[in-house]
């Protein structure tokens, strides 16, 4: 087995340990991420109306 699929292998088993050992901080820190990324994508669209309007 490639240490790339080793390591596949390796990131989603400690996904998975983490959302079964403590589901409501594994809930949290997606909601961290999904918040971040709406922000910069908002970021985004102001910056380039600012630069069409």
């Amino acid at each position: 087995m490639n240490a790339k699929k080793l390591a596949t292998f390796a990131g989603i088993a400690l996904v998975l340990f983490f959302v079964i050992a403590r589901p409501g901080e594994a809930a949290g820190f997606v909601d961290n991420i999904l918040t971040a990324l709406q922000d910069a994508a908002e970021a985004v669209i102001t910056f380039v109306s600012s630069v069409f309007s």
